[in-house]
Parts: structure tokens; sequence; C-alpha cells
């Protein structure tokens, strides 16, 4: 990929908002260096910063005041994250010091960076692919520890080098494509359209459709499922929260109606994030607060992708538990009954004859009893659902790569097609080029502005 030297130098608070005990300021453009030589009074007076190596001074504004203790580091292009060259100062973690810092940057000819800015210079000028560049931005997202591996190896470049083992393949069966059309009146065969049609089968179409299976999977893994816990008021939706999250985070009282919104956290399932609601119990009422809590539980209920419908096993099934529970079949669910320490065993078996037909989890919330098994259960049909996560999925491409290779995949059907067909060959190579520039998208070689402008906008500034 060519290089895109940047003529401007760009400056952002790289460390996350707020009071810490350290600040980092990133610099990065053809000016970083004499900025760094303009802020920074070192203690050791010298005239020369060498390359990736921390200095102990002072960071003073325009008028010379002093601004804050600091370590400087100054990284000489091309071997820096941008490739360019690239100052970091580390600040105490104070905001109004950093942002004291960076006025100054900017009153000495820097700007501020845009978001994603840093990482897509990084792109730009060829130190990494746009799928390791999405791959920054999922690792700062990621929920789980699999979610950090699965963009820790995107980041090494696993997702690359598949693709690229299929572009180097269509770029083969292009080539053939070519040489056929450069001599059309050969008496030698070229290629074999059976053969061709073989390889293509598995070395191209085969390793696009696991990609795009693996793509459908990986989308747990950044950005989980939706489980709503429902039920009529007073059965233990709080308690249940609290028991999954192993902290009191909703309030517990005997009296119904104490939800009276919804209550949201997150929890990982093996490495499965999972985004928890508890919701206001739904019944009829007449307090006009409630009744929007209710509405709100509703919507909750038609977006999740899993309800746990919670009945109490002391007060049994009553009528308003039915007309909830038959709102929610349809769904995918769980029928969770609590309170289980409260009754007997012939209790609960004449209890579980309501729910015949479906998967049935006894729990305590509040002795935090079956908690366990019900996290299992969950997990079970989160991949009855959507596929269990293997090591083969730690490769997994995001939303924006499986729309790309649909396309890629189509165009190589259309190749396929086209090829049995007995098409001409010069209308085979447009079809196997549309593939490789769909490919190109996914690894910016093609990428147009807009996309490039829409993946890097979704970064932090600073990154």
């Amino acid at each position: 990929m060519a290089v895109h030297p940047a003529t401007d130098t760009i400056a952002a608070i790289a460390t996350a908002p707020g009071t810490g005990g350290i600040g980092i300021i990133r610099i990065s453009g053809p000016e970083a260096l004499p900025l760094l030589h303009k802020l920074f009074v070192p203690r050791k007076p010298r005239s020369h910063f060498t390359s990736h190596t921390l200095y102990y001074g002072t960071v003073a504004n325009r008028d010379g005041q002093i601004l804050d203790e600091a370590l400087a580091v100054y990284m000489q292009a091309p071997h820096t994250y941008t490739r360019e060259d690239v100052v970091e100062l580390h600040c105490h973690g104070s905001a109004l010091v950093l942002q004291a810092i960076l006025r100054t940057i900017f009153e000495w000819g820097g700007r501020p960076a845009e978001q994603g800015e840093f990482t897509k210079r990084a792109f730009l000028a060829g130190r990494i692919d746009l799928t390791r560049a999405e791959a920054v931005l999922d690792l700062l997202q990621a929920q789980t520890e699999v979610g950090v591996r699965l963009a820790a190896n995107q980041l090494q470049g696993q997702l690359f080098e598949r693709l690229e083992t299929i572009r180097r393949q269509l770029i083969a069966i292009l080539a053939l494509l070519e040489v056929a059309i450069d001599f059309p009146d050969d008496d030698v065969e070229i290629f074999n359209t059976s053969v061709m049609a073989i390889q293509l089968k598995t070395e191209v179409i085969a390793p696009l459709e696991r990609l795009i299976a693996l793509a459908e999977q990986g989308k747990i893994i950044r950005e989980g499922v939706t489980v709503v816990i429902a039920g009529r008021p007073n059965v233990g939706k709080s308690s249940l929260l609290n028991a999954l999250l192993r902290e009191e985070r909703a309030l517990v009282t005997p009296l119904p109606g104490t939800t009276r919104d919804t209550i949201e956290e997150r929890i990982a399932i093996h490495g499965i994030p999972v985004h928890l609601i508890d919701t206001a119990g739904i019944r009829m009422h007449e307090d006009p607060v409630e009744a929007l809590g209710i509405e709100r539980a509703r919507q909750k209920l038609d977006e999740a992708d899993l309800v746990l419908f919670l009945v109490d096993a002391f007060a049994g099934m009553e009528d308003r538990d039915r007309e909830l529970y038959h709102s929610i079949q349809e769904k995918n669910h769980l029928v969770v009954v609590n309170k289980q320490d409260l009754v007997t065993d012939g209790q609960l078996d004449a209890l579980a004859k309501e729910f015949s037909r479906t998967e049935i989890v006894k729990i305590s919330a509040k002795e935090e009893q079956g908690i366990e098994e019900l996290q299992e259960a969950i997990y079970r049909v989160i991949v009855a659902e959507k596929g269990e996560i293997s090591e083969e999925m730690i490769c997994a491409p995001n939303t924006r790569h499986r729309a790309v290779l649909a396309q890629t995949l189509e165009a190589c059907r259309k190749f396929e097609q086209a090829m049995v067909a007995g098409a001409p060959v010069d209308l085979l190579a447009v079809e196997v080029q549309s593939a490789l520039d769909y490919l190109g998208d996914i690894t910016g070689l093609t990428t147009p502005d807009d996309v490039l402008g829409a993946v890097f906008s979704q970064f932090c500034i600073g990154k």
C-alpha cells in the first residue's frame, strides 16, 4: 500500500477521560519533534532526543509557565504506531492540566486529532491493513476475555492471512483467464473448466462460506446477547439479577412494584457477553410511573434474545402468570422457578406440569441456589441458537466484513455459473476481478473513502 505522508501534526489525550494517576498526550506528524523542543524542558539540558528513550522534565506554555512535571518520549519514524514522528508526554492525570498542555500544542501549530485518526494514519501509511485497524477497535471494546483473544488474533493478522489465501487463489484463476484472452487462437488448452471449477469450490467458495458462518457466531462475542428477566411483580426478578451479578445491584423489598424501570447490567457466561435486563413486574396498574416502567418492560421483551420467565414456586401459578407466559412462549425462553427452598419436591413437580414442553430451572435467588445451573442453561440456549464458540472462531469477521464476504461469494458463484454455461473468457474475468475488488474492500486495498470514514469514526479520540 502506498504511503500517504501527512502535512499536519495532530495531538490528543490518549488516556481515558477522568482523573487518574497518569495522563498521556500523543502527538504525531512532521512537527512532533519541534513541538517537543518547544514544550518540554528536560531536567538535564540537551539539544537532541534519542528515539524511544524516556526523559524527565517539565512542560511549559508559551509564556514559560510550568504546567506539569512529565516524562517525554520521542519516537522517530518509521518505527512508530503511525509511521510518522511521534511524541508522547506522560503527565499527571488531571483533566485541567492535560487540556492546558493541549492548548499550548495547538497554539504552537498542532491541531486536534479526529476520532481514530492515529490508527487511520497507521493504515494509510501501510503499517496495518484495515482488518488489523478494526481489530484495534474490537480490542478497545472487548467485553470478555474471549473477545480480547478474538481481537488480539485479528490484530496479529489471522483474518488477513485467511483472506490473503483466498485472494491469491483468485489471482491465479484470473491470470489463467487473462492468458486465454491474450491468446484466443492458441491450440493448447490454457485452462480446464472442470479442474478450475473444483479449485474454485475447494479453495475459494468453501473458505468464504466458512468465514461467513464464523461471522455469524463471532457477532455474539463482540456484541453479546440480551437476556430479559420477566414475570409478575414480587416473584424475585431483582433478587435473581443480584444473584447472577453476585452483588446487590437492584433494590429488593417485600412490596410489589419496587422496580419501576429497567435495570441493565452485563455479565460473561463462558466468554459470551450477556446483557441482563431486570424489568418492572407486568400487571394491571394505576400508577402512571409504574405504567411507563411496564411499557418499557414490554419493549425489552420484544428485543430480547432470551427471556427468563420467573415464577414464584411458593405462590404458585396464577392467571396473570399464565397470561404473561402466553405472550412470550414463542420467543427463546427458559422457565425459572424461584423460591424452591420454600416448597416441597411434590409442589415443584406439580408446578412443572404447567410447563411440560419447555426447560425448567429451579432456583432460590435469595439463597443463591441453582444459579450456576441457570447460567449453564442460558449458555445452552445461546449455543443452540447462535453456535458454540470454537478455537477456529477466534478469527471471526465482523458485521462489515460479513456483508462484503457475501458480495465476494456472490461474484464467485456468478463466475462458476458463467463458466459452466460456457460464457466468453473476458466475461469470466470480469466476475473474478469483481470478487477481488470486494476482498480489497475488507483489507483496505480498494475501500471507498466513505467506508473508511465510517470505520474510523467509531474510534475514540486519541486512538
